[in-house]
This record gives C-alpha cells, sequence and structure tokens, in this order.
C-alpha cells in the first residue's frame, strides 16, 4: 500500500472519523471493505470492532459541538442525541442508559429527546 496513493488520501479523515483503519491491500481480511482504483484494489479500510462503538460516537458528538456532553446547553443535548440518533448509537444495547449518564440526564429525558425526533 503507497499511502501516497490519491485514493488512500482522499478517505484518510472520513476512516479516522469512523475510527476505522486503512489496510494494505496484500493484508486485507474477508471482512475489510476493498478500495479499488481503476480496477486494482489499492487498500482495504478494516471497521474498528462494535466493543467502544458507543464511546467513540460521543467522542466524535462532543467534538463537533464543541465539549463534553454534561456541560452542553438543553439544545445541544438534544442536537447530541440527534447526532447520536443518525449515526445508529440507540441501536446498541444498553445506549439510551449510556447515553444518559454520559450526559448527565435521565433515560427518560432521552427517550424525549428520541421520541421528539421520530414525531
Amino acid at each position: 500500500m503507497t499511502e501516497n496513493h490519491p485514493l488512500l488520501k482522499a478517505i484518510k479523515p472520513v476512516v479516522d472519523a469512523v475510527g476505522a483503519t486503512i489496510v494494505p491491500a496484500d493484508d486485507r481480511e474477508a471482512s475489510d471493505v476493498p478500495l479499488n482504483w481503476e480496477g486494482t484494489v489499492v487498500g482495504a479500510v478494516r471497521m474498528p470492532p462494535l466493543h467502544g462503538a458507543l464511546d467513540r460516537l460521543i467522542d466524535t458528538v462532543e467534538a463537533e459541538l464543541g465539549g463534553p456532553l454534561p456541560a452542553l446547553s438543553r439544545e445541544d443535548k438534544q442536537r447530541a442525541v440527534r447526532l447520536l440518533d443518525e449515526r445508529g448509537a440507540f441501536i446498541l444495547r444498553r445506549a439510551v442508559e449510556d447515553v444518559a449518564d454520559a450526559m448527565g440526564v435521565s433515560r427518560i429525558t432521552i427517550y424525549n429527546y428520541l421520541n421528539a425526533i421520530h414525531r
């Protein structure tokens, strides 16, 4: 894998943002996503394990909103829940409880935010 390949350079910010890694084409595994450039596999994306996925999602949202979840305004907490929901956080087991704990609010508050989003 040549790290200077234009495809690899172009997708690196996205790969980093989702916590994945780029691996050399020769080291790819069946679960990796091959990166084809003009018919040649130039590398592959290896997705991160689900363990810690919610923490990574929360870290990303905190970075986007400019602070830790407990310190956010009510409106920003609602935005955080919307972003987490859009990114699939709430399909993970115990996500509502874990997000509520991370945010310093009750589970009911998170459910209320989710209900408002899905109306």
